[in-house]
């Protein structure tokens, strides 16, 4: 198996380091960050844009590029999060959460530096699991089923914690249970029947999840800016932002976020291992765990601005998406939305993805995985030198920075669907989400629950198909029951924590008397 593998990334590395494969990474990155950076564009965008340049290229060549780009578009992804509350892709929802409040503080270029560090780390940490475990993990992602896939969602859903504040978790509840409904609108895949569309044509393919980002997160914020009357952007000192100082990460502070980075990185690479989990359930599970076994001192920072808060999704998204390569290269199963349209361009090439493209394609699988390396180098060296510039983004005045929201958001929606119907319907629940979020009802839950519920769903229905309409799916897949159990355990976390530790803390007082 180790002479099989060394043998593998030799291969792999000479077939690299030719410079045409280094130049199609370098290209990759940088056209995936700059589309990832953009509002409304995404991944799935970049890579489908670029698959007719990759036709007239060697497989080899083709694929490195279209793997730079996806992981370009990742790692660009979390910029106009992190300034502009704008998250085009699920995947970087998480980020805002802190990033965005870090930010609006004067920190624009720490934050942005923290999320490139991390996005590095992440990624290299993940394709060293790639590289290393990758059969082995393939057998254990084919094993997983429905009711494994159903309560896995669940699980995920128990990340609604981690944006509840104080006394607010019947609220978090509540915005869950609106988007799980929100994502029943449209057409069922299954029966064909059309559910709460109210004879609308325009709703038969349901709400797209980019609509409802930009309404419940940018449209919102950039209301937010219009009623608010204090001062924002519009004091921020354009040279204090571009001294390098401002997004320096000391060694205490980069201290305080390793672990958070280890963590996230495990965690993300093994939900990206699942087929359809992908980055987004990546990023809130490390969030939701992060804050879980934070201090309550530390907890109340979250969605304030915490380092751990913006750390954690960060490194787990790329982890997570890094992951996705494992069911498609040695499965052939698209890991997310991006990995379904790279399978297409394989298939196009006339390669086969599965267990036998290790033994068939050695050169581009390996390749593929090891230019991953080069990329992540490559995107910290191309990110870190324009920090300046796009922290400036933040001191655009707010006359400029509103309509420039409001533009890049309906255009983003727009050229999805070109259809004026959405562009309605985006500003109705971006005034519904304004009103929720001044009677101090998040937004984040209402994403998560909106993203998780058509998987939730279909994973469902197969289980209850499987097993005759009977729920014992929960108990009696071993897989399954594990899964619940801790999931039971993370939703239990935050009470046992105290409760023990008061115990101790009694226990101490009485000895000492």
């Amino acid at each position: 198996m180790w002479e099989g593998m060394l043998q593998g990334m030799w291969i792999g590395i000479s077939t690299t380091m030719i410079p045409i494969n280094i130049a199609m990474v370098l290209v990759g990155c940088f056209i995936g960050s700059f589309i990832g950076m953009l509002p409304g564009l995404g991944p799935i965008t970049a890579v489908a844009l670029m698959i007719p340049v990759t036709y007239g290229l060697d497989p080899t060549t083709g694929m490195v590029l279209l793997s730079g780009l996806y992981y370009g578009a990742i790692f660009g992804g979390s910029t106009c999060s992190i300034l502009i509350n704008a998250p085009g892709e699920a995947a970087t929802v998480a980020t805002a959460f802190d990033g965005y409040p870090l930010a609006q503080q004067g920190y624009p270029g720490k934050a942005l530096a923290i999320a490139a560090y991390c996005s590095f780390l992440g990624g290299t940490i993940a394709v060293i699991f790639l590289m290393l475990a990758a059969p082995a993990l393939a057998t254990v992602a084919i094993s997983f089923q429905s009711s494994d896939y159903f309560m896995l969602m669940v699980m995920g859903l128990t990340a609604v914690s981690a944006f509840a504040g104080k006394g607010g978790m019947l609220q978090s509840l509540l915005m869950t249970v609106l988007g799980l409904m929100l994502a029943t609108i449209g057409t069922d895949q299954i029966s064909g029947v059309q559910r709460y569309t109210f004879g609308s044509i325009n709703l038969l393919d349901g709400i797209s999840f980019l609509l409802l980002a930009m309404a419940t997160f940018a449209l919102t914020e950039a209301m937010f800016l219009i009623l608010r009357r204090e001062k924002v952007s519009d004091d921020l000192d354009v040279k204090s932002i571009s001294k390098w100082s401002c997004f320096k990460v000391t060694k205490k502070e980069f201290k305080f976020i390793l672990p958070s980075i280890l963590r996230s990185s495990v965690l993300g690479f093994f939900i990206g291992v699942l087929p359809g989990s992908g980055g987004t359930l990546g990023s809130f599970l490390s969030y939701g765990m992060e804050r879980n076994l934070a201090s309550p001192e530390e907890r109340e920072k979250f969605g304030k601005g915490s380092l751990r808060g913006l750390a954690a999704p960060e490194t787990g998204n790329n982890a997570a998406s890094t992951g996705s390569f494992v069911p498609l290269l040695t499965l052939g199963i698209p890991g997310s939305g991006t990995t379904a349209v790279m399978l297409g361009a394989l298939i196009a090439y006339g390669i086969e993805p599965g267990p036998r493209m290790f033994v068939d394609r050695p050169e581009v699988f390996w390749t593929v995985i090891m230019s991953m390396y080069l990329g992540n180098v490559f995107l910290l060296i191309l990110n870190l030198p324009l920090i300046p510039y796009f922290a400036r983004l933040v001191a655009i005045p707010r006359t400029i920075l509103v309509p420039a929201i409001f533009f890049f958001s309906f255009i983003g929606v727009y050229l999805v669907t070109f259809n004026t119907f959405d562009i309605y319907m985006m500003i109705l629940i971006a005034v519904c989400a304004l009103i929720m979020r001044l009677l101090g009802y998040p937004m984040a839950p209402l994403l998560l629950g909106f993203i998780l519920g058509g998987l939730m769903e279909d994973n469902l229905r197969r289980s209850l198909t499987i097993y005759d309409g009977s729920m014992r799916f929960l108990w009696e897949r071993p897989l399954t029951l594990a899964i619940m159990i801790l999931t039971i355990l993370i939703v239990l976390a935050p009470f046992i924590g105290p409760a023990i530790k008061g115990f101790f803390q009694k226990s101490s007082s009485r000895s000492n008397q």
